[in-house]
């Protein structure tokens, strides 16, 4: 009897602490990026604003395509006569993200700042829409 009470009471404690609804919203991620107006290049203040609410936007978009594909991490360390010599690690980031949608654009000090949200379910639609076509790295000179 008085362990189907203390059983009861601890089932009733350990209830009450689960959250009612899910913390977040799995269908949606948000990203934020930022990017430094002073070290921007432009011919004046206002140039250097645009390029780095630009720039912040870039920055926001590959951090949701490394939520969404991952990061490519690369390492090398050399050895030279059983000592270690130089190490470098870099990391990349490739994928198309469609469907993103811009929440808040904001300066803060000598930054701006962007925030995304992306509603993967959406993304999804939109690339049964068409084929993701690779950007091409340079442009080829045309004559017509």
């Amino acid at each position: 009897m008085i362990l189907a009470v203390f059983i009861s009471v601890a089932t009733f404690i350990m209830a009450g602490c689960q959250p009612l609804s899910p913390m977040h919203d799995d269908r949606f991620l948000t990203a934020v990026g930022y990017a430094s107006v002073s070290e921007q290049t432009g011919k004046n203040v206002e140039e250097q604003q645009v390029r780095a609410m630009r720039a912040s936007k870039i920055d926001a978009y590959r951090e949701l395509a490394e939520q969404v594909y991952g990061m490519r991490v690369s390492g090398r360390a050399d050895l030279t006569d059983q000592r270690l010599g130089t190490e470098t690690t870099s990391g990349a980031v490739d994928g198309v993200i469609r469907g993103a949608e811009v929440v808040r654009s904001y300066k803060v000090g000598d930054s701006y700042v962007t925030e995304l949200r992306l509603d993967v379910d959406k993304m999804e639609r939109l690339r049964d829409y068409g084929e993701v076509q690779q950007v091409p790295e340079k442009r080829r000179q045309t004559l017509f």
